[in-house]
């Protein structure tokens, strides 16, 4: 991904020269309003501040679309990638977003949006576009927004949550699983295109973005925002396919490999929401980790100050090997995916070696790539209604 990371599914699009509005926070009236009131569903939105300062947005879909009364549903919460929001859960029909879809299986629907993105780009003391707001990586979406969210929901709800994760809401959770963190509230986590190592991914472009440095060259051009359709990002990008001889005629595929199942349909709808800014801080994070094949903390690559933030020269690492091995844990991954890529996939799931058995479900689906996890026209099929029965399973 520009991102080496998750959706840089959108990226393929932004060069399109079709017209399209380009939907920010200042003109709508929220993610409720436009993609879930407007399907006939029930939505309420919700807003979380965490300790740091940063006020998240959270909708929350308490019914399916025949239901009633809203009763005592397991609650489920959802976490996009990096460059994405919750819009990712709700951009396909309602027989199709797994949003709408655990909400008609009887879940309480949950959709976080991280720090930085259109809903949730608001801050206690901080303007958005003060440097010192984009001062972040994702180890603060694993200090501070997840376990904001996840207690916020927990306490709403008075009951342990579900969790979803894609591309980079898998790898903060599985972070955050490592430290201890969260297991009070959480009763199970499915995990799709899973990310915790990145070094084997065999994406053309988000490798050389990567040996390039082309997050690093952004930030120390001052620019701390990483916007996908900024003329800065763009402008590397076409720089790397011009030069490295990368035919970039569908980013899509040259990001996250060959998704199968994508409707076109889907796209107009997609393009006016997606994608979202992160903190170039964050695309070094995971820059990082592709480099040095470990899952490790953010690396200021200065002796000093590694010891001011961690008390050691090197940064520390999450081992994944602390994870509880009776945490009820789905993992799907897909054997075209060339950002959680199946060898990185295999190294994480010999981390998990000694889990439960019985609480551990894999699945391996050959002809899926990263964005089919969330925007498939079969996903529901072939993957949601694996995860609705494992987490309907557990108690």
């Amino acid at each position: 991904m520009t991102n080496n990371l998750s959706l840089l599914i959108l990226l393929p699009l932004l060069f399109c020269q079709q017209a399209i509005t380009v939907i920010t926070a200042a003109s709508n009236d929220g993610i409720c309003r436009l993609m879930v009131e407007s399907k006939g569903y029930l939505c309420e939105e919700h807003t979380v501040i965490t300790k740091d300062g940063y006020i998240l947005s959270l909708q929350r879909i308490p019914r399916g679309f025949s239901d009633d009364a809203i009763g005592d549903r397991p609650p489920v919460l959802l976490q996009h990638g990096v460059l994405m929001d919750g819009v990712t859960w709700v951009l396909n029909p309602p027989n199709q977003a797994l949003a709408f879809v655990l909400a008609d299986n009887g879940f309480d629907v949950w959709i976080s949006n991280s720090r930085g993105t259109n809903y949730s780009s608001a801050h206690t003391t901080l303007r958005s576009d003060d440097p010192a707001y984009w001062d972040w990586s994702w180890d603060e979406l694993v200090a501070y927004d997840l376990p904001a969210i996840v207690e916020y929901v927990f306490d709403q709800s008075g009951q342990k949550l579900h969790y979803v994760g894609h591309s980079q809401g898998t790898l903060i959770a599985l972070a955050a699983f490592s430290q201890q963190k969260l297991l009070d509230k959480v009763r199970s986590a499915g995990l799709l295109s899973p990310v915790a190592y990145l070094s084997r991914m065999t994406s053309p472009l988000a490798r050389k973005a990567v040996e390039n440095f082309v997050s690093e060259l952004l930030y120390w051009s001052g620019i701390h925002q990483f916007v996908p359709r900024g003329k800065a990002v763009m402008n590397l990008l076409n720089d790397i396919c011009t030069k490295q001889g990368i035919d970039c005629t569908n980013l899509l595929t040259s990001f996250t490999g060959e998704n199968c199942c994508l409707s076109t349909s889907t796209v107009p709808s997609f393009l006016q929401y997606e994608p979202q800014p992160t903190a170039t801080k964050n695309m070094i994070h995971l820059a990082q980790m592709a480099r040095d094949g470990t899952i490790g903390m953010y690396d200021y690559i200065d002796i000093e100050k590694n010891m001011e933030y961690y008390g050691q020269v090197v940064p520390p690492l999450y081992d994944l090997v602390n994870i509880p091995n009776d945490l009820p844990l789905f993992i799907s991954h897909g054997g075209r995916d060339e950002l959680a890529d199946v060898d990185d996939v295999k190294f994480l799931l010999d981390n998990l070696k000694d889990h439960d058995s019985e609480k551990l479900f894999l699945q391996f689906i050959e002809d899926y790539a990263h964005a089919d996890y969330v925007m498939a026209i079969n996903a529901k099929e072939v993957v949601y209604d694996f995860l609705i029965s494992f987490f309907k399973n557990q108690t």
